[in-house]
């Protein structure tokens, strides 16, 4: 039986992570909650909620991914696959065992929840987050020869390849760093449909035009980085 463990990063989501916990299949070996500077409940509400609660004070997605990589390194038995998975409750948990399946049954390495059009709920995705997943798809597919339509945090990896991509983004552009360093290794990967609905609360990202900005300009210093390398 391979195990499983899931990440999430979560910043001032106390009203959703209990639902999103909830709503996790129970094939999950451990839920790893990482609260990256909260000044709400989300910690105590993720604890009640049976999920292994971690603190990561310095504001960033990705510095919250590292800091779930960093305490899974310590443990004795590890994970054969991880799943990252957000925290607002725009995701659909119980969608799981769709992004796993590739990896268990068909040896994929990795696996990313693709937002489709016809499966998002209106307004769940604003203008600059469909532009910049198109410009940052479209230029993967151009440099790379990719066949990646999306940038969507609800994704599965084997925990050994992702180690091999020795993550470092400590920000915005974890999921396309992801993505661009699976391409540049030639893992195997696949797209999965999901289903996509408004987050509870408002988004640090694409809510604010500050965050919006600051996401793409990270996304395409890490494809022009990587192409030209």
């Amino acid at each position: 039986m391979s195990i499983i463990k899931v990440i999430i990063p979560a910043f001032n989501e106390a009203e959703s992570i209990p639902l999103v916990i909830r709503d996790i299949p129970s094939i999950v070996n451990e839920v790893i909650v990482i609260s990256n500077n909260s000044t709400d409940d989300t910690e105590k509400n993720a604890k009640n909620a049976g999920a292994t609660v971690l603190t990561e004070n310095r504001r960033g997605y990705g510095y919250a991914c590292l800091k779930g990589m960093n305490y899974i390194s310590q443990q004795e038995q590890k994970p054969d696959i991880i799943v990252f998975l957000d925290g607002d409750y725009s995701d659909y948990p119980e969608e799981l065992t769709k992004l796993v399946e590739p990896i268990l049954k068909d040896n994929i390495d990795f696996v990313v929840g693709a937002r489709v059009k016809k499966l998002r709920e209106e307004g769940s995705m604003t203008k600059p987050q469909i532009f910049g997943n198109w410009l940052a798809t479209s230029l993967m597919k151009l440099f790379f020869k990719s066949t990646f339509t999306d940038l969507g945090p609800f994704r599965a990896i084997k925990y050994s390849k992702l180690l091999d991509l020795k993550m470092e983004d400590k920000t915005y552009g974890w999921t396309v760093e992801m993505q661009l360093k699976a391409l540049k290794q030639k893992l195997t990967y696949r797209e999965i449909p999901v289903n996509y609905r408004n987050r509870i609360g408002v988004s640090k990202v694409s809510g604010t035009i500050k965050g919006a900005i600051f996401a793409g300009v990270k996304i395409l210093t890490w494809i022009f980085k990587y192409s030209f390398k």
